[in-house]
């Protein structure tokens, strides 16, 4: 991996930032994108292509009514395990989730805008491995109350911007290179719901098969999560969170709620492993495989 440059679109986050820190402590040289100035490097320029270096200062709350209420909590896959819109540090507790790696090589871009993503392109160079870990926080929520303007933005979000990623990387992939792809478990699982999550999820996970076959020799593969204790989980109460995690603990075939540097491991293997396309990987903790 010494000479492999990997770009973590969706980077400076849960799954993408784990991501990102395991693949440059295997040596590769290691892009980052974020949507927000705050989330890439709040203290220097937009896009100064220089490492990560400070973070911004813990303490600012998430906005009121951004959490789900108290005694609710959304169910597997509906939560942002990757790429979240928010800055990395609002509010959550000092050492957790920070872009402080001083190795990680950060922008700014959103990456549903083709030419904030061509630019990132050009700055990074060729690329080895392409991990596109975007998401955002709508879609969720039962079909009959389900609002169609939010449904599209959050096709938006993920889907579309899934796409226009790829899109633009494409000129810079290396022929030996990879794409690979955040989805979630709720493409598959069935929760009520969740439809048109699994719309969005089901959306991404689709492109990875015939785009296996259009751009070999370049591998493509993708990762479906399912409920992954993340930052994410920072804006419900510290124990209704606990106990929510120990109630679907109870229901998972693996007994426990990944983290977020278990996902990255699969990721991982995903982007590298030469013999690995057309694959999708689910690290879901066997949600697909019971009722939640």
């Amino acid at each position: 991996m010494t000479e492999s440059n990997a770009l973590v679109v969706g980077g400076t986050s849960g799954i993408g930032l784990a991501t990102a820190r395991l693949l440059r402590q295997r040596g590769a040289t290691v892009h980052v994108v974020g949507r927000t100035e705050r989330s890439v490097d709040p203290e220097r320029p937009v896009d100064s292509a220089r490492p990560v270096g400070t973070a911004r200062p813990v303490g600012t709350a998430r906005p009121v009514g951004t959490a789900p209420p108290v005694g609710t909590a959304p169910p597997v896959g509906t939560a942002r395990p990757v790429g979240t819109e928010r800055p990395v540090d609002s509010g959550r507790p000092v050492g957790t989730d920070r872009l402080v790696d001083s190795e990680l090589i950060a922008h700014r871009a959103d990456g549903g805008d083709p030419d904030q993503m061509a630019a990132v392109v050009e700055k990074v160079g060729t690329i080895d491995w392409l991990v596109v870990a975007l998401s955002g926080a709508e879609g969720a929520g039962p079909i009959a109350e389900l609002d169609v303007a939010t449904l599209r933005r959050a096709f938006d979000g993920k889907f579309w911007a899934h796409l226009t990623t790829i899109r633009a990387a494409l000129p810079r992939l290396a022929p030996t290179g990879s794409i690979t792809l955040i989805g979630a478990i709720s493409a598959r699982a069935a929760m009520p719901g969740t439809a048109g999550l699994a719309a969005i999820n089901g959306a991404v996970e689709a492109m990875v098969k015939p785009l296996a076959n259009e751009l070999a020799p370049i591998r493509v593969n993708g990762v479906s999560p399912g409920l992954v204790d993340t930052p994410w989980w920072s804006g419900i109460p510290e124990e209704q969170r606990r106990l929510y995690f120990e109630q679907m603990a109870e229901r998972l075939p693996t007994r426990r709620v990944a983290t977020a540097e278990e996902v990255a491991e699969v990721v991982a293997l995903a982007a590298t492993n030469p013999n690995l396309t057309g694959t999708v990987l689910e690290a879901d903790g066997g949600a697909r495989l019971v009722a939640l």
